[in-house]
This record gives structure tokens, sequence and C-alpha cells, in this order.
């Protein structure tokens, strides 16, 4: 049995030195590996080594972080895997990210060096160096004999090797400043083996499964959730920069996918494309994902033949819910049935337990002596944040759920102030704070409308001061102006004008009033679409 995610990536090497571990398909627009290429076990266990060599030589050990920013190159992979062998941790940071977050990224995990390659470089050199405490950087690509020693020295570190941290995660916390989730290498491999022994339409093989993913390596699902299930198993991560519409299915056929991972926007993109020569010649067996319209999914699984399963998952929870066996419920938003080791429960908001129907807020934790056993090790810094989600010994997830008497569980809503597009969390309160400081802007409320692309779109509902008028002008001024403070993805989607914002006599804002019930307010006459400016490069 594996102690830590290294430990676990060797037993696959020694064991399957030839089989792939990672694969590109060939891409002309990609900024590496343009004509594909293929790395081994073996090859990456090489790699790997080198790599672990370099770190060690430098002083880096147990108890030091490293930030890195390939974006989704394989070193983002033999890096982790190197660091994790030498006991360090790994902090990936969003390639998306301006130049203040990645600063913001670096220091408040007092990372001692950063990692990089690509079309970031110059501005992460410029944000290393204009800290109060500079980090050193280094560019990979130049492949340097040494590396610079750590600029700080390490912090604690856990004995047990399974409680040591491999990873932290950043995700939007409500208040807009991202959480730090501190990943243990227990937690990484729990993820692995709740996926890889899932069952039902999740048919892994060990050694003879290649699972296609177009998502970014920063996110939990890449480089815990996939990354430790397909190790586990030998199997091969096929991995492609972004979602192409164009290139899907002849990246499937090409890297010979049998599995795929997709977020809400693909498959609804996929059923209005036109017909492909490849999307008959696949070997898909299912694909994985969250927040697909049950309309959608029908279309989809009818045309393409291979089932969507759709799943519910955390980066604190480590381990996911998956809607894998037969019978699906086709009408609704059903994620599945939990299975052991987690176990749930629904509640109200003074967090008792509610009957079967009623929907509740979803809290989890495993089961026997340990409730956290597999799930995060907390926010880093915010130990009464970690603790005031564990209350009562459960995690509390902030989603609201529906628990059918059978026990299939549906996602109805979101408690917390969050905003989920196209699997990017976006704190409303973030945005909210960007948009005030416009000067045209008197009062703001920003919340979540439905997609049929992208799950939740963000709309901005805006009082404007008296001297500014509402129109498509003012709004787009509005939304550029924000893009000097917020990564594209984060802008609204749609602005809408509106008289005031009501709030309760204790000055809380009721989002759920600004508009009738039953109103679209896409479809309000001082509504502004403002989607195609999210389109814009940062």
């Amino acid at each position: 049995m594996a102690d830590t995610v290294f430990d676990q990536f060797f037993a696959a090497a020694r064991a399957s030195p030839n089989l792939p571990f990672l694969c590109y398909p060939a891409s002309d627009d990609r900024g590496y590996l343009p004509g594909g290429r293929e790395y081994s076990y073996g090859q990456s266990l090489a790699t790997v080594d080198r790599l672990a060599g370099k770190y060690e030589s430098a002083g880096y050990g147990p108890g030091h972080r490293v930030a890195m920013l390939f974006g989704n190159r394989p070193d983002h992979f033999w890096h982790l895997l190197a660091l994790n062998k030498i006991g360090a941790s790994a902090v990936p940071l969003n390639p998306a990210y301006l130049k203040h977050e990645l600063q913001y990224g670096i220091e408040f995990a007092e990372c001692a060096l950063a990692v990089a390659a690509g079309s970031r470089l110059e501005d992460l050199r410029e944000v290393c160096t204009d800290m109060e405490l500079p980090v050193p950087l280094v560019d990979v690509d130049t492949s340097p004999e040494a590396l610079p020693p750590p600029c700080r020295p390490p912090g604690a570190s856990p004995d047990q090797l399974g409680d040591r941290e491999a990873l932290i995660i950043y995700t939007s916390g409500t208040t807009g400043r991202p959480k730090g989730c501190m990943i243990s290498n227990t937690s990484c491999l729990a993820a692995g083996e709740s996926y890889g022994t899932a069952g039902g339409l999740i048919n892994f093989e060990i050694g003879k499964d290649r699972l296609y993913i177009p998502l970014p390596t920063f996110h939990m699902n890449v480089s815990v959730y996939t990354l430790n299930t397909m190790t586990r198993l030998r199997n091969c991560i096929v991995l492609q920069d972004r979602f192409r519409a164009s290139a899907w299915w002849s990246d499937i056929v090409s890297t010979g996918a049998t599995c795929v991972h997709y977020m809400g926007i693909i498959p609804p993109l996929l059923v209005k494309s036109e017909t492909s020569e490849y999307e008959t010649r696949h070997k898909v067996k299912f694909g994985q994902g969250a927040g697909v319209d049950p309309v959608v999914r029908e279309a989809f699984e009818t045309r393409f033949g291979f089932p969507l399963i759709e799943a519910w998952g955390m980066t604190e929870t480590s381990r996911a819910i998956q809607n894998c066996r037969e019978p699906r419920d086709a009408a609704g938003r059903a994620f599945g049935r939990v299975r052991p080791p987690l176990e749930i429960r629904i509640v109200d908001d003074d967090d008792n337990t509610l009957p079967p129907g009623t929907p509740g807020e979803l809290l989890v934790r495993c089961q026997g002596p340990d409730p956290r056993h597999g799930f995060f090790s907390g926010y880093l810094k915010q130990p009464e944040e970690t603790e005031r989600t564990w209350r009562g010994g459960w995690f509390h997830t902030g989603d609201i759920i529906r628990q059918r008497q059978d026990g299939m569980l549906y996602f109805v809503d979101r408690k917390k102030n969050i905003i989920r597009r196209s699997g990017e969390n976006i704190a409303a309160a973030e945005v909210e704070e960007t948009l005030i400081e416009n000067p045209n802007v008197k009062s703001v409320a920003v919340l979540a409308i439905p997609d049929e692309f992208h799950d939740e779109e963000i709309m901005a509902c805006i009082v404007l001061m008296p001297n500014a008028e509402a129109t498509e002008q003012t709004a787009i001024s509005i939304c550029e102006r924000a893009r000097e403070r917020l990564i594209s993805y984060k802008l609204p989607g749609w602005i809408g004008f509106v008289d005031e914002i009501p709030v309760t006599s204790t000055q809380k804002v009721q989002k759920g009033s600004i508009f009738p019930e039953g109103v679209d307010p896409r479809e309000d006459p001082r509504t502004v679409d403002t989607r195609h400016l999210k389109r814009k490069k940062d």
C-alpha cells in the first residue's frame, strides 16, 4: 500500500515501465509539443528522479512549498511528483491569473521557489522580483543544471508520510480571497481509490484505459483526482490544453481514449456541432463531469453512444459521488447515491436532519473513528474557517441537495455566495467589490443565473449614480474597467440596471427579491448582454 503520491506512481512505473503515462495529441496552435508526444511510465520516472535530485541538492525538502506555472505541460506532473518524492509541496497557479493574483498565490503559501514555462514567464518574473521577499524563479525550458536555494526555511511537516502536504489547491472563497486547500498524500490516494473503484458504468481496467481530459492542471480534477486514479491503475492521461469542439473527436480517436472528462459547456457544444467522420470511430466507454442539462445528456448519449456520468465533488472532500449505476434518473440533476466510506446528512439551517424529499444542506464525512480521513487537511492560515465548516463533526458543503427515498441525490441550489461557471468557482463578493469601485456604480449585487453552456453565468444588478445613463455603452465601460482586476471568466455576462437593491432591516441584501418571482432577469428591457466581452483574452 502506497503512503505517498510518488510511491503510487513509482509502483506503477516499476511494474509497467513501458505503459503510457502521459499522452498529448498533435495540435498546431498549442505552444508546446505541436506534433504530439507520448511519455511512458519509465521515461517519466527517470525525469522525476532527475528533478528530485536537483531539488534535494539545492536544499529543498519536507516543509517547503514550490509554486508551479506550467499550464498543461508535462512538466506540471513531473515537478509535482519530484516535489512529492522529497516531501515538499506543490502550489499550482492558474495561468490566467492577473499579476496581483500570482503574487497572492505565491506569498500566501510562503513559497520558497517558483518554477514555470510558457507565455506568463516574464509576468511571473516581475512578480517574484517585486515581492517584499523576492522569490527565485526558474524557467524550466532553460534546463539549469542547479536550482537556486530556497528563499525561506521550511515550515513544519508531519513525520507520517500520509499526513504530509502534497499540494495547495486554491479555490474561491465567499469573501473573494482564494482559500488555499491543503491536500495531503492520504487525501490524494483516497481520491484515486474512490474513482478507481466506483464500478458500475465507471469500468476502468488496469493498464488498458486512456482518459482524455481538456481541463486545466491547476484544478483538483487533474492534479489529484485524475492523476492518482490513473497511477493507481497504471493507465494513461491524455491531456489537451483546452477544449476545441473541432478537434474533440479526432483527438479522441487518434489517441485511443477510452473515457473522457468534461465541463458542463462541452456536451451541448458537441451536440450542436456538425457531424464528424470521427464521432462513430471512438472507443469511449463513459464520460464524467457535472452540470449537464438532462435534455442535452439524452441527446448526447443517443448521438454518440456512451453515458455521461453526473458527479458531485469538492476540493475539500477529495472523493466524489457519481451517478454511475443504473437506473439513472434522466429527468433531474441527479448525481448518484452515496457509497462507503462516505456518509451524508441533509440538514436545515440549524443542522437538524431533514426527511427524504426535503431540500437542505449536504453534510459529508468519512465513516469510522476519524470523520476527516481522506478529506483536505484544512484551509491554509484559516483554522477558524476550517473548524466552522467541520462543526458537529460533519463537513458543511454549502450545497442544497434533495434526497429521494431510494437514496438518489439531486442538486438543487448553492447555499454559499458562489457562482459555478464552467467548472470555475467564482465568489460573488469579489465581483461586487470590483464593480463598486467604478465611479458610475452606486450599489451592486451579483447573482447566478442559468446558462445553457456554462451551467451558471454571472449577472450584476447595478444601481447607477444619478449622472450615469443605463445604456449598453455604460455596461460595456463597466466591464472593461473591471477587466483591470478580474480574469475574463469573472466578468459579468449580464448587467441589469435596477432602481434599487432590496435589503432587510439589518441591511442584508435580498438578492432573491431584486426581480419578481418567475421573471427571467435576462429579458428585462434594462438588462445588457455582455457575454461577448468575456471572450477577450486577459
